[in-house]
């Protein structure tokens, strides 16, 4: 019953989303086939009228407004159809679908790197409270923190440069960028990724030791702990048992919100490093006012929103007994 509100909550949500979206891509003046029309006539072209005709129809672009929106989200529902692209010239769905899948890579990637670092070290340091492993890890959590990622990725660019001759940006070599899948592009690209990774991790493990070790705290001294090593509970076991599973309960509360991040990543160091991932796209695509790339964007990331919160609550009750026992009582 819980998780059958929680869906059908998730597509009401789902539904509204899917309107307001239409409608904020609708609000420039004129529509699809006008600015394309223009873009054209700014490069010399021309476009005929059969073409205007036939994708005036195809986006029902002379029919009302909900009219229009039927047929938009019923071409992506049922055919996959984003539109096009008038600034690429190219369907949105190929032109998506092309970078995200570089773009889950490097965001797996990073968010395993993460994990397998900050949740160690936030169990030690919680711990080993105020002990000098502790100040070493609270330093460089603050510093990591501090440090804005786009200025890791400029020093990183400069020592590329500076004292390698080489250039530390993208995810391949100039010889594999067009090139086919194959053992030597896979290689390549493992041989650039580690930089991206190594400096998107730096913020993200320093801020998920800090919550960490702030929730391990609030555990360690509360009652049941306390019973629990009074019974003679061996220390690690009752470490494992219960306080740290109880302080990774807001862990699970929001790790469904990674999805989104999964797809969009990190757009400003995609930038800096000119990575061929989906931030510079979305970014492109706003300053261009591409409004079916941006619309496709915003309806995506959103519906990754709302399907990792209902995934966020559906492991978080699985992993905290009091939630499901509160949500039994109620």
């Amino acid at each position: 019953m819980y998780i059958v509100r929680r869906v059908g909550l998730m597509l009401i949500t789902l539904l509204a989303i899917s309107f307001a979206t239409f409608w904020i891509i609708s609000l420039p003046p004129g529509d699809y086939v006008s600015t394309l029309v223009a873009q054209a006539e700014t490069r010399g072209e021309s476009i005929s009228a059969e073409r205007i005709a036939a994708l005036r129809d195809r986006y029902g672009l002379n029919d009302p407004f909900l009219v229009q929106y039927w047929k938009w989200i019923s071409n992506i529902v049922f055919h996959g159809d984003f539109g096009e692209s008038f600034a690429w010239n190219r369907p949105v769905s190929t032109l998506i679908w092309d970078r995200v899948g570089l773009s889950f890579f490097l965001s797996v990637s990073t968010l395993l790197l993460v994990w397998a670092i900050a949740f160690p070290i936030g169990i030690y340091s919680a711990v080993k409270q105020y002990s000098p492993g502790d100040y070493v890890a609270t330093f460089f959590g603050f510093v990591g923190m501090a440090v804005p990622e786009f200025m890791l990725a400029l020093i990183f660019l400069y020592i590329g440069v500076r004292f390698f001759n080489q250039s530390a940006g993208g995810l391949f070599s100039p010889e594999y960028v067009d090139a086919v899948w194959n053992l030597g592009k896979v290689l390549d690209l493992a041989s650039h990724l580690w930089l991206p990774v190594l400096i998107i991790s730096i913020s993200g493990t320093a801020g998920l030791i800090r919550v960490t070790r702030a929730n391990l705290l609030d555990e360690l001294y509360k009652p049941y702990v306390v019973t629990a090593r009074a019974k003679g509970l061996p220390e690690w076991k009752l470490l494992l048992k219960y306080p740290v599973r109880m302080s990774l309960s807001p862990f699970f509360s929001t790790v469904g919100w990674l999805l989104p991040g999964l797809i969009s990543g990190e757009t400003i160091i995609s930038i800096v490093l000119s990575l061929p991932t989906t931030g510079p796209l979305l970014f492109g695509a706003t300053e261009s006012q591409d409004m079916y790339l941006v619309g496709s964007f915003v309806l995506i990331l959103s519906a990754l929103t709302v399907v990792g919160t209902l995934l966020s609550d559906i492991a978080l009750a699985w992993w905290d007994p009091r939630i499901r026992h509160r949500y039994q009582g109620s």
